[in-house]
């Protein structure tokens, strides 16, 4: 367990294998409920605020040291995920800027005056720290999906159990390890490493912590919800997102959103395309281009350089996309290319007339998988979008703004992106969704917020 800032001797281990060579890649503790228990009661005992600007210059010093370890750490990320390296060091940059715009957000955290109507008084808020923050995270993105839990509760000054997923938590004990070499007292984080059956539920219900942020399923995102229950909540839950391409799309830029939102992190994304909704006349060019898309992609060892689609996580989750592909094939849609599996690779697929009721487009299907789905008119292709559970992020394809604008107002989700897919992000906007695809929403500023609670003061103030 790191706990103490160091890493304690384990009594159990895990072991954590390459998904693409299955060798072992490192050992980790299998903590038991006990030694957690025992963790987050110290930490809660120890943990003091430190001030803004300490925050804000611990936050910037990691950034700086994740860009002077990127390759060791891209490369981690790689053998321990099978996400290819090229992608890889998109991402450690991507958490050095999360970092950056973190420390930015901790100096800027401030209240309000407000003179009270009716009264001589004035009344004061202040945002505090929620307390101690627990943070679970998925396999996928192993860096940046800790860094934007663990940044934003640094940022507001809270203390942080982190429990990463059990099959990629050596991403997440090296940045442990950077983030208390940037300053961080060892007394703000520990993380715990173990079964997510034992450990998860039961830190997302410890008295000790006040708030859980967790990404992950739906189905164990509502058991963390039950056993957290009175906590404060901040829970992603995936996605199921659409991109819409009108009949006056610019087809280029349609074909390439659609291959770089399907097929990255080998589809394994919560924010990349799962439906290619295509209206009217387009859809044959379109799934033409998108083809071709498909066959430029080199599926197969993440650590090549030239690969664009590693595996699976694993190749139980790899069978689960060969299934879904195999039944929607069976229900009438035509594969048209890739879509073959060998252990946990999944080579690129692209599949057309889908039928909107197949389980590979009604349920989050983490797979490097283009599924096209024809609609006649407008109102189908918003019909289609909003059918499923799911409602985090969007993007269409039109030149039309006003056909654009009535979509974007029809559509249950979080963000819809013009001439840009779901998968577009920034850490200065808000990023969550609705339905059951979560709860709160992340994004620097507003995850700080959330992770803080406000404190209002009221005193005699004659005017």
């Amino acid at each position: 367990m790191f706990r103490n800032g160091a890493l304690l001797p384990a009594t159990d281990q895990s072991t954590v294998r390459n998904p693409w060579t299955g060798e072992d890649v490192g050992l980790v503790a299998r903590d038991s409920v006990a030694q957690m228990d025992e963790a987050v009661r110290e930490l809660r005992a120890a943990w003091r605020p430190m001030r803004p600007d300490r925050r804000a210059a611990v936050l910037s010093a990691a950034a700086h040291l994740i860009r002077e370890r990127s390759g060791a750490l891209a490369e981690l990320i790689s053998q321990e995920s099978g996400v290819c390296i090229a992608e890889t060091r998109k991402e450690t940059e991507r958490a050095a800027t999360n970092l950056v715009v973190a420390a930015t957000e901790a100096e800027r955290l401030r209240g309000e005056s407000i003179p009270v109507p009716g009264h001589d008084r004035l009344a004061l808020t202040i945002f505090e720290p929620v307390g101690v923050v627990a943070a679970i995270t998925p396999f996928n993105r192993p860096l940046n999906q800790v860094v934007v839990k663990v940044a934003p509760a640094v940022a507001a000054g809270c203390a942080v159990v982190l429990k990463p997923s059990e099959k990629t938590p050596l991403t997440a004990l090296a940045f442990a390890e950077i983030l208390l070499e940037a300053g961080l007292p060892p007394e703000h984080l520990v993380v715990t490493t173990g079964e997510p059956g034992t450990i998860g539920p039961a830190l997302a219900g410890h008295p000790d912590i006040d708030m859980v942020t967790f990404t992950g399923s739906v189905r164990t995102g509502r058991d963390v919800a039950r056993v957290a229950a009175g906590k404060k909540l901040l829970l992603e839950l995936g996605g199921n997102d659409p991109l819409i391409v009108l009949p006056d799309a610019d087809l280029g830029l349609a074909v390439e959103l659609a291959g770089q939102g399907a097929f990255a992190t080998a589809g394994q994304s919560c924010r990349g395309i799962k439906r290619v909704i295509a209206v009217g006349a387009i859809a044959d060019d379109l799934v033409a281009g998108l083809v071709e898309a498909a066959r430029r992609k080199r599926a197969g060892d993440p650590l090549d350089p030239a690969t664009d689609v590693g595996p699976l996580i694993s190749a139980e989750a790899a069978i689960v996309v060969e299934r879904r592909i195999s039944d929607a094939v069976a229900a009438n849609a035509k594969l048209l290319y890739g879509g073959d599996r060998r252990d946990s690779l999944i080579t690129p697929a692209v599949l057309d007339h889908v039928p909107a009721a197949a389980e590979l487009v009604v349920e989050e299907t983490f797979g490097p998988v283009a599924p096209v789905i024809r609609v006649a008119d407008t109102a189908a292709a918003i019909e289609v979008a909003n059918g499923t559970r799911y409602g985090l992020q969007a993007g269409v394809v039109t030149s039309d703004a006003a056909e654009f604008s009535e979509i974007a107002a029809a559509l249950r989700v979080g963000a819809v992106n013009l001439n840009a897919g779901p998968h577009f992000d920034s850490p200065h906007i808000p990023f969550g969704g609705v339905k059951s695809s979560g709860l709160g929403r992340e994004g620097l500023s507003y995850s700080i917020r959330e992770m803080s609670t406000v404190k209002t003061v009221t005193l005699p103030y004659p005017l």
